[in-house]
């Protein structure tokens, strides 16, 4: 059979352990052939391939419920369950998205992008099971990067209170998330990975002991006794803790080795009672030059499939945001012992790997667990420490309880730094950067900013480390600056809640906010060649808002227009709106971001054309508005 035949994952069923193996084979090249083509989540799929087949044939997908945690791994999944031949339109505009959708497919029976999710959603889904009477199986697969994630051990710990509801967990153990795993349970995890399976010792013990005289088929209570006391002799330390909170521990399993996956699988499905299959497997399995670099071919960009290599671009791109904010937040902790930098496993997005090389005491990993972090750096403001925290702003989302009753409230000085901030492309809805402004703005005590280019976030890094009466938070984009002239030394602070006058016109008033200044000084030029002559406003800060400056503006050319890459509901216009009501200032405002819709994945221009956040469109827009409000004022 080849694996484009395969449409429903039950056609697995029956099939032998050779044919697995060719469909395992396929399902590499294709992935492989198709990651390097369109870029995507490389090293995680190709880990867990046999995984995914000796489970599936294990199942009935018609009825029973396979829950992916993140989705990073989910691409054999998807290559089984009907997209293959659309498989190659992966992470485009309207092609198959990196992550599951519940929208995309019926086998796609809960969506995520953020870690930790998996076993909450199915132990829901098997309560809900169980309350309907109705009879079929519930899986969630796991990595171990994700199992230090504080909601997937909240959910350990109450589905472990539940001993007869169903529950299949598959901690799918490849020694990383995206970079090597940190914390307590990681290390215990390593221990068990070397130790010999404890189903197999435990079953070949029950098999002797039927062999003995008066025994048969069945052990007495004490003989029972005898073999949980040996299996709790084998099982190393994490084994035993999964087995005191309430699971059946089987494993470690060979992750690829397909006989011992589903017999393994199997053996787990007669089990009452929540079970937990601990599968060891090695990231980036079949492309060795994923296996040697698991943390660099986690995902990739397009790339050439013989040498690995990314395909250059055909000029010199400027820095990224991510390295600029890496390197300017070196310069200063060489400085200043009291900067630590933290992250939630995420030290290459962020550029914080760039600090543990240089300055490693200066650098904390916290794993996958932003609530943790944003506490964490509390604690370090409490004893006069200078915390960077470099979250993703999609994933400081996780934070949010942590940043209003544990920071903002006590009024301490930690500086979040909120990469990916705007629209992100290929991730999709999950990974979109665009609630930031509007769930941070609302909390008192936080000052928010954000720079037009580069060297302004140079220098607003600077403002948010010299910062000390309260937590600060910078959003930037991702991907590369403007290619504007950085400073290499002076680095000043800027003032707080001070906007910069770019452009004076008499017609419109332009506030752009982060990474739509420049475009809003875009469609100031594309203004002007219709007559339409702009002041153009850097707001910097969203909170505080320079009234100084805007009101005056404001009342003085009647018409003002918000630009922001953040959503509109709650973000920098309504910020804008909230100032001109409250000093009654009666002008036209016109918001321009993103409405109450969900970014879907695509290449992030194709999603601002689609948004009409170009600027040409953004310069439609502003002329038809002000020719509405003159056929409205000559009526």
């Amino acid at each position: 059979m080849h694996l484009s035949e395969i449409t429903h994952p039950n056609q697995l069923h029956g099939l032998s352990i050779h044919q697995l193996e060719q469909i395992a084979r396929q399902i590499r090249e294709k992935h492989l052939q198709t990651v390097a083509t369109s870029g995507g989540h490389l090293g995680p799929g190709l880990g867990v391939v046999e995984l995914t087949l000796a489970l599936y044939q294990t199942l009935d997908l018609d009825r029973d419920k396979v829950i992916w945690d993140v989705g990073h791994q989910a691409y054999p999944h998807k290559l089984i369950t009907g997209r293959y031949n659309q498989f190659h339109t992966l992470r485009q505009k309207e092609g198959v998205a990196g992550y599951l959708k519940r929208c995309e497919s019926n086998f796609d029976h809960f969506g995520a992008g953020h870690a930790s999710t998996s076993i909450s959603a199915a132990l829901g889904m098997a309560l809900a099971r169980d309350a309907k009477g109705e009879d079929f199986k519930v899986a969630a697969i796991i990595g171990d990067g994700a199992l230090t994630g504080g909601m997937a051990l909240e959910a350990i710990n109450h589905a472990g209170h539940m001993p007869n509801t169903n529950l299949l967990v598959v901690l799918n153990d490849n020694e990383m998330s995206i970079s090597p795993n940190v914390g307590a349970i990681p290390r215990y995890l390593n221990k068990m990975r070397l130790s010999p399976p404890v189903q197999f010792i435990t079953d070949n013990l029950e098999e002797q002991f039927k062999h003995l005289p008066f025994v048969g088929d069945s052990l007495s209570p004490e003989l029972s006794r005898v073999k949980e006391g040996m299996k709790r002799l084998a099982v190393p330390k994490v084994g035993a803790v999964f087995e005191e909170l309430g699971f059946t521990y089987m494993g470690p399993v060979d992750g690829h080795n397909l006989s011992e996956l589903i017999s393994t699988f199997k053996e787990a499905h007669k089990h009452i009672g929540p079970v937990l299959v601990h599968v060891a497997t090695t990231k980036g399995k079949g492309y060795s030059l994923a296996e040697k670099d698991q943390v660099g071919y986690h995902a990739q960009s397009p790339f050439n499939l013989s040498t690995g290599k990314g395909i250059p671009p055909t000029q010199p791109k400027p820095p990224s945001y991510s390295k600029v904010f890496a390197e300017t937040l070196i310069k200063l902790a060489e400085d200043d012992p009291k900067i630590i930098g933290i992250t939630a496993a995420m030290a290459t997005g962020t550029g914080l790997n760039k600090l543990q090389e240089k300055l490693p005491k200066q650098y904390i990993d916290v794993g996958i667990a932003e609530q943790h972090a944003v506490t964490l750096a509390a604690g370090l403001a409490c004893e006069g420490m200078r915390p960077v925290a470099a979250i993703y702003s999609t994933f400081l989302q996780r934070g949010f309880d942590q940043i209003v009753h544990d920071v903002c409230i006590q009024k301490l000085p930690v500086f979040f730094c909120l990469d990916r901030a705007g629209i992100v492309g290929a991730d999709g809805p999950t990974h979109q950067g665009l609630y930031d402004i509007a769930y941070l703005r609302c909390i008192p005590n936080i000052v928010l900013m954000a720079p037009k280019d580069e060297a302004e976030l140079q220098r607003m890094i600077v403002t948010g480390v010299k910062y000390t009466d309260g937590p600060i938070a910078v959003r930037y984009p991702r991907g590369s600056g403007y290619g504007v002239p950085l400073m290499d030394e002076g680095l000043e602070s800027l003032p707080i809640g001070k906007a910069e006058l770019l452009r004076q016109g008499d017609d419109v008033l332009l506030l752009g906010y982060g990474s739509m200044v420049y475009p809003a000084m875009q469609t100031a030029e594309i203004l002007s060649e219709h007559g339409i002559e702009a002041t153009v406003v850097n707001a910097r800060f969203v909170k505080p808002l320079d009234q100084d400056l805007i009101l005056p503006l404001a009342q003085q050319i009647g018409r003002v227009v918000t630009m922001e890459e953040g959503c509109l509901m709650g973000g920098f216009g309504s910020a804008v709106a909230e100032v001109l009501l409250d000093a009654q200032v009666n002008v036209p405002v016109l918001r321009l971001g993103v409405p109450d819709v969900l970014v879907d994945h695509a290449k992030p221009d194709e999603s601002k054309a689609t948004l009409a956040l170009t600027p040409a469109q953004m310069a439609e827009k502003i002329r038809a508005s002000m020719t509405i409000e003159k056929s409205v004022v000559s009526v």
